[in-house]
């Protein structure tokens, strides 16, 4: 079973009510066809319903009417949703006249969904900027008990099955976090070891990398993993996590042995964590570009619900995939 038909099996399995914002953009209501034909979750649509039934009928996708339309503009429940932002953020200053403008907004109101259990993920960013997409995520979903960063992992499918799970390793942090602390590089590991478990269904062996092996070499930026190493440990016994390690040492058995003796993880690690985001967006650049490899992501981790960002310039099949990631990030929430 591939990576991919495995959470397709999940997903059908235990479908979920992912909720997509930009719901009269074409390639986001053909995607939401093909997910509806497969069975593989539940779709929200937010938009005119007449729009968005008009755009089903001009495409000729049928399983669009499966959707649940939620037009702002009608819906009964907006006064609840308006309600329930301005408690969360009242304290910030907002009132409730401007909490009843900002749900109308299709990218508050999918987060708001969410938060009063009506949608259980989200996946937007075909038409919005990243910076649109994860603002009110933070401000209405906000982050796991105990986690203070949100995240980004990378599914890196590579042709060399020496390394990792047989060719698959998860690397982190590449898309969010540009500077993390010790006890954020902690929290990053801890993260992406469950993500690499939800979706991945693998045990994580997570190395923490760095430019030095176990005290080969002394610099403060050592030091930060090492910590960060110790933190993540005591916050999740039950993975396993060893660093400081070079890139060379956590993923050949051979180089582990020598630079690491002893270490469960030394040669044999299938989770990457990078100490900062400079060195993990280049790493899995150059191992997609070089080796030829596919980068499935970034997948946020670290959110209360899970919600994903597209690029803009995303394919139908792209938002296939990330709704089946994103469904796959809320089965494993609600374990």
């Amino acid at each position: 079973m591939t990576l991919i038909s495995g959470m397709i099996e999940r997903a059908k399995a235990n479908k979920q009510r992912i909720v997509l914002p930009e719901g009269v953009e074409e390639r986001t209501i053909k995607a939401a066809d093909i997910i509806l034909g497969e069975g593989l979750a539940d779709i929200i649509l937010i938009g005119s319903k007449a729009e968005i039934e008009a755009k089903a009928k001009e495409f000729g996708l049928a399983n669009v009417a499966k959707a649940t339309i939620v037009d702002p503009a009608t819906d009964a429940k907006m006064s609840e949703y308006a309600n329930l932002l301005f408690e969360l953020r009242k304290a910030k200053g907002m009132t409730i006249e401007e909490a009843t403008k900002l749900a109308q907004n299709p990218l508050y109101l999918g987060c708001l969904m969410i938060k009063n259990g009506d949608a259980d993920g989200e996946v937007a960013g075909a038409q919005n900027s990243t910076g649109n997409v994860l603002r009110p995520a933070f401000q209405i979903i906000k982050t796991l008990p105990g986690i203070s960063v949100v995240s980004g992992a990378f599914l890196m499918l590579t042709n060399t099955p020496e390394y990792g799970e047989n060719g698959l390793l998860v690397f982190a942090d590449c898309a969010v976090s540009p500077n993390p602390s010790a006890a954020e590089l902690a929290q990053i590991a801890v993260c992406t070891g469950q993500t690499a478990r939800a979706l991945a269904a693998i045990e994580p062996r997570i190395a923490m990398l760095s430019f030095s092996s176990k005290g080969s070499a002394k610099h403060e930026f050592v030091d930060k993993v090492v910590e960060a190493t110790k933190l993540a440990q005591e916050m999740a016994p039950d993975l396993q996590i060893d660093g400081e390690l070079q890139a060379d040492a956590a993923l050949v058995p051979s180089v582990g042995q020598s630079k690491a003796p002893g270490s469960a993880i030394a040669g044999h690690a299938n989770v990457l964590v990078f100490p900062d985001l400079q060195s993990g967006n280049i790493s899995y650049k150059l191992v997609q570009r070089f080796a030829k490899a596919e980068a499935l992501g970034p997948i946020l981790q670290g959110m209360a619900a899970p919600v994903n960002d597209l690029s803009r310039g995303c394919s139908v099949d792209d938002i296939v995939k990330v709704v089946t990631i994103t469904a796959n990030q809320a089965i494993a929430n609600k374990k």
